[in-house]
């Protein structure tokens, strides 16, 4: 996670992009942004606040040679020399253009900021962020005219979050540079990383703690949600949560023992992962250090809700995981013709 408590814009850009399929342009701003000391307030903790809370980080990526990826490229041009900061800033949202491959691709405004001030890992450091705002919100603006206030509907950006957008460190380890991104508007999941900025997550604890409760999430969602149920599911995952919280390195098959007793969940188990792995063009260690941030993190995320479609709602502990087994049943009424949930319990809340 940054820190942006001491951080300031020292240039700041926008430019549209367009898209090919639309027959949309580009359109590119020859200056840079001159703040008022309201809309600076205002822009600074908007452009960083979606960075504040990130715990994985991003090193840049390419199949042949890094100095390839064009966006590693541009954002070295601009920490070697600022002087070519507006020139280098069109080339980025070029760049962004040649990666509208479908119509769905939004056109937006692109906002190519420098920033000083950063802090990440007790360091403090320069940061190069891009930006794309993709959806405009109405709003009300009042006026006045012959001595009388009247009202007209506009459109602007939201000051709530950024649609699309990365923070580029000018600080490096010995898997490359560090970047954060982050995406609110998910239509097209590869569209921003992998094929614009091109960039994959870093060989860390944080990225191996979170492909492998992602495999536990998809796995609960794809087999035991629609094999055994819901009740099955949300047990599986508060006990994956659990034996995250309980060991600081996680063994694969320790795991496998701990949370499967069949040996043919096991099995189905190995082989989601095989294609969990295949599909996301990733490997997942049979070993690795748990990342308490993003356990917590995830945890946050995972809703261990049984709804019914009698309007009814069972919302299970997720920090009880034997709860929901030892004080929850499932059966089938003949003379209904209804499942139903039994819930034992010794007092009520």
């Amino acid at each position: 996670m940054i820190s942006r408590k001491n951080a300031s814009i020292s240039k700041c850009i926008i430019h549209k992009v367009g898209n090919k399929h639309n027959n949309t342009k580009n359109a590119f701003s020859e200056k840079e942004v001159i703040f008022d000391e309201a809309s600076y307030e205002l822009m600074l903790p908007f452009l960083l606040r979606p960075f504040a809370s990130v715990v994985q980080s991003y090193r840049f990526n390419h199949h042949a040679d890094i100095s390839l990826n064009e966006i590693n490229t541009y954002s070295n041009q601009i920490f070697t020399d600022e002087e070519n900061f507006i020139e280098t800033s069109q080339h980025i949202v070029k760049h962004l253009f040649e990666q509208s491959n479908s119509a769905q691709i939004k056109t937006g405004d692109v906002l190519v900021v420098l920033f000083e001030g950063i802090e990440f890992n007790e360091m403090t450091t320069n940061a190069i962020g891009i930006f794309k705002i993709e959806n405009k919100v109405n709003f009300f603006q009042t006026y006045l005219e012959n001595n009388s206030y009247d009202v007209l509907v506009q459109k602007g950006i939201s000051s709530k979050k950024v649609d699309k957008g990365c923070l580029i460190l000018n600080q490096s380890d010995t898997e490359g540079r560090i970047i954060f991104s982050a995406d609110n508007n998910n239509y097209d999941a590869h569209y921003w990383t992998n094929h614009f900025l091109n960039i994959k997550y870093a060989d860390d604890a944080n990225s191996h703690t979170q492909q492998y409760i992602e495999l536990c999430k998809d796995f609960s969602e794809d087999i035991l949600k629609i094999s055994y149920g819901n009740q099955e599911q949300n047990t599986f995952l508060a006990k994956t949560i659990d034996f995250f919280k309980e060991h600081e390195i996680v063994n694969v098959e320790t795991f496998k023992d701990e949370l499967f007793e069949e040996d043919k969940h096991k099995s189905l188990f190995d082989d989601y992962k095989k294609t969990f792995e295949s599909e996301k063009n990733l490997v997942i260690r049979n070993q690795f250090d748990v990342a308490e941030l993003v356990v917590n993190k995830e945890k946050k995320k995972i809703k261990t809700e049984i709804k019914l479609d009698t309007n009814i709602q069972i919302k299970l502990d997720i920090d009880a995981p034997e709860a929901s087994s030892e004080y929850l049943e499932r059966g089938y009424d003949d003379d209904k013709k209804m499942h139903y949930y039994k819930v034992f319990f010794n007092a009520e809340g």
